[in-house]
């Protein structure tokens, strides 16, 4: 019985040694952070931000080993949602220009000298599939 435990043991820290150094990996040799307080203009704080990501993780870990809920009252989850999305389209952003993305996918769809409609099109179809989830999916 204990050859059991300290198997699964095992296997949950290789996992997450796995998973952990494969998110490092990607944050640091795309150079993700570094970009992201490159466009928000806020180098200063490039130490926040690094933190910020590693008790993301931790904390991110930990809830979903845990079952925990959060019962918050909407005028707190409202603007805690709006930071969540915010810096999911930053990051977002940091990695399609650190990785080019846009001006390759602009030149395979033939709209070149329009990369601005290109833009506007992604704000656009991200706002009303936003909408269409939280519309549909979640007030039923």
């Amino acid at each position: 019985m204990t050859i059991n435990i300290v198997f699964v043991v095992f296997l949950g820290l290789a996992g997450g040694l796995a998973v952990g150094s494969g998110f490092v990996a990607f944050l640091a040799v795309l150079g993700i952070i570094p970009r992201l307080t490159q466009l928000t203009k806020t180098i200063k704080y490039l130490h926040g931000y690094e933190w910020g990501v590693i008790c993301g993780a931790l904390f991110g870990s930990w809830i979903s080993l845990n079952s925990v809920s959060f019962h918050l009252p909407s005028i707190i989850a409202i603007p805690i949602g709006m930071f969540c999305g915010i810096f999911i389209g930053l990051l977002a952003a940091a990695l399609t220009e650190v990785l080019n993305v846009l001006p390759i996918l602009a030149k395979r769809i033939g709209v070149d000298g329009h990369m601005a409609i290109l833009l506007m099109a992604i704000v656009f179809g991200k706002i009303i599939g936003s909408l269409y989830h939280w519309l549909v999916f979640v007030n039923l």
